[in-house]
């Protein structure tokens, strides 16, 4: 098949699937799936066998998880509008909201449709901010020093009419360890509310399907605190989790070039348009054809990509022996939070996305053209 294209595999896809309704089922914990990460509509009917459901953090989000899951979402925005208040009612069970404020202003609205509609009653959150900041990296890190998301516990100094529930994220691709900090500055800060609350969402990063992933702790975290708590749902949210080594990318190089003694690989993707989280965490993914260390006294490369920016490049990489145009480099992990955040910068067009069946077969999902590109200019 030509380069460049995603590919998804079933099996991997059923396997964290699997181990998350497990977690799910043992802890009595509902999870369910952040868009963010993962908006791959063509393979939500595989989800859909499992009973998912979705968060939703835009409209558009909101009305894939409608169109395609066939559920209501659980909806955060850090900030709503007159404009969208109405289409995000219509199509969620939940909405949480980043301040006092945003819910005083809009309650109106819901109280309007739970009155109308109480068969599609909406539940409302706040989102809180327990400043347990257990992530390196900022960008990352919703926990950090002025940091837009949720209130201050000493900033809520009672809890408004109305509000049933409490969200929190502070988590990255993180572990049940982190999760348990997590909790106990949660309960500590924010504990005197919780009784009268019917719902807790502890958001995402909850990466659960990772190998060295603590699945058993995170269980028995989530019973304790369902044992402390008995009025309280738990609800998780976790993108990554689903989506976890679960795809690639395939790429070809096209051309070997040097510069300063340095040789770069160029391949027809690119980290900038089609694998924009390298070069925001950033984080150096790992090559299937590559050594799994940098080892000089073999053949090392920096890789590049196909667009005109020049930090559009990571390095390096060690080879059993020296590449050329025409070889062929697999990209692993590159399902979760690649699709989502591609870009045509540069009028370059993203990889086709195809899925691999149980039984080995390929379906071609979607093949970009010009015409895809020229929309988004119009």
């Amino acid at each position: 098949m030509r380069t460049p294209y995603y590919i998804v595999y079933e099996e991997k896809l059923r396997r964290n699937l699997d181990l998350i309704t497990r977690v799910s089922r043992e802890s009595g914990a509902k999870i369910i799936m952040a868009f963010k990460a993962n908006a791959l509509w063509r393979t939500f009917p595989i989800f859909r066998e499992y009973g998912i459901a979705s968060t939703a953090s835009s409209v558009n989000e909101m009305l894939l998880a409608n169109d395609e899951l066939h559920c209501k979402a659980h909806t955060y925005c850090p900030a709503y509008t007159e404009q969208t208040i109405k289409q995000y009612i219509a199509g969620s069970s939940h909405i949480t909201f980043n301040s006092v404020d945003q819910f005083e202003r809009f309650k109106p609205f819901i109280d309007e449709h739970n009155a109308a509609e109480p068969s599609e009653r909406i539940s409302c959150g706040l989102r809180i901010n327990p400043m347990c900041s257990v992530i390196e990296t900022d960008i990352y890190n919703p926990c950090c020093p002025g940091s837009r998301f949720g209130i201050l516990s000493e900033n809520l100094t009672q809890l408004p009419n109305g509000i049933e529930g409490f969200h929190f994220h502070a988590l990255c691709e993180s572990t049940s360890y982190d999760l348990a900090k997590v909790l106990e500055a949660m309960e500590e800060q924010f504990g005197k509310w919780l009784p009268k609350l019917k719902w807790v969402n502890m958001g995402g990063g909850h990466l659960m399907t990772r190998k060295d992933y603590d699945v058993q702790h995170l269980i028995h975290l989530i019973q304790d605190f369902r044992q402390r708590h008995p009025n309280l749902e738990v609800i998780l949210e976790p993108g990554s989790a689903f989506c976890w080594q679960t795809g690639d990318l395939e790429a070809t190089v096209v051309d070997v070039v040097e510069n300063s003694g340095i040789k770069t690989a160029i391949v027809d993707v690119s980290f900038a348009c089609h694998m924009p989280d390298c070069l925001e965490m950033p984080y150096k993914p790992v090559i299937t054809q590559a050594l799994p260390e940098v080892d000089k006294s073999y053949p090392t490369y920096r890789i590049g990509g196909n667009s005109c920016l020049s930090g559009d490049y990571v390095g390096d990489w060690s080879f059993e022996k020296p590449i050329k145009a025409g070889d062929r480099l697999t990209f692993e992990d590159m399902n979760h939070y690649t699709t989502v955040k591609t870009n045509m910068f540069n009028g370059i067009s993203h990889p086709s996305i195809v899925l691999q069946h149980l039984d080995g077969a390929i379906e071609m999902l979607r093949e970009f053209t010009y015409e895809d590109y020229k929309s988004r200019m119009s």
